[in-house]
């Protein structure tokens, strides 16, 4: 009789066990396969498209590719998109963001389907912060492009500091196309509060573009050690992901692989 009750003791542990270990709360966690979606969110004043040289890599190396085209409406807006995004993967995803999209993806991050992040000269704000304070958190810059909202509450990246500050290693006749196809973003975006912080609780890396004259690379830096990031530095403009665009690739499969917990 005791050997019965002992056994129908383990038959039960043991059904636990296998409910636990396969129940969606714990699906993600127990994958052992590196993740193949890759999510990438743009930042303001420029679109997806320039994401074109890595996304070949990454396309070629095996992976699926997603490029979000981000509204720049609000930080709502922009996190929707992206979560739009996110929901179509078929299994976990590495989820990128450049500049204001790290903004995006540190909201938008903390989705179930997200395995880990990448900050690609990107801001990491902590809950309750703005993009705006976190900027204003680290030493200024010498030039600021970012031009006063116009009339209609959008802002625009100035065209005498386009090539300078914003893609000094690209040609000036790539600068110029990027000026004239820029995206424009609606100003009060960048003083909207963030509510979580998906670096909290999700493995991270990150890019400082070393020649960054958008963001302070010492700002990058200080944003990157409060998120414990894993981070990769690369000599670049701030659009690091256009003129080095395998440094950049890299580091995003390096997060591919990653199947470690926060």
């Amino acid at each position: 009789m005791k050997t019965q009750t002992n056994f129908a003791k383990l038959t039960l542990a043991a059904a636990a066990a296998l409910l636990f270990a396969f129940s969606p709360k714990n699906s993600v966690a127990q994958t052992t396969a590196p993740v193949k979606n890759i999510v990438i969110v743009h930042g303001a004043f420029a679109d997806a498209s320039g994401w074109e040289g890595v996304y070949k890599i990454l396309k070629k190396d095996g992976y699926n590719v997603t490029l979000v085209q981000n509204p720049l409406t609000s930080l709502n807006d922009d996190v929707a998109a992206t979560n739009r995004a996110l929901e179509k993967q078929d299994g976990p995803a590495v989820l990128v963001g450049h500049s204001w999209g790290g903004s995006v993806i540190t909201e938008a991050g903390v989705s179930p389907k997200v395995a880990s992040l990448v900050y690609v000269a990107a801001f990491a704000p902590e809950v309750g912060q703005s993009t705006l304070d976190a900027y204003q958190s680290g030493p200024a810059l010498p030039k600021n492009g970012i031009l006063p909202a116009d009339k209609n509450g959008y802002a625009y990246f100035d065209k005498a500091l386009f090539h300078e500050c914003f893609s000094a290693d690209l040609s000036e006749a790539k600068a110029a196309f990027m000026f004239d196809s820029q995206q424009p973003i609606v100003g009060s975006s960048f003083v909207a509060p963030l509510t979580q912080a998906a670096w909290k609780s999700k493995p991270t890396y990150a890019v400082v573009a070393t020649e960054d004259k958008a963001i302070n690379p010492e700002l990058e830096r200080a944003m990157y050690k409060r998120a414990g990031a894993v981070v990769t530095e690369v000599k670049g403009s701030h659009v690091i992901f256009m003129s080095q665009p395998a440094a950049v690739a890299r580091v995003i499969e390096a997060a591919a692989k990653d199947q470690g917990k926060k």
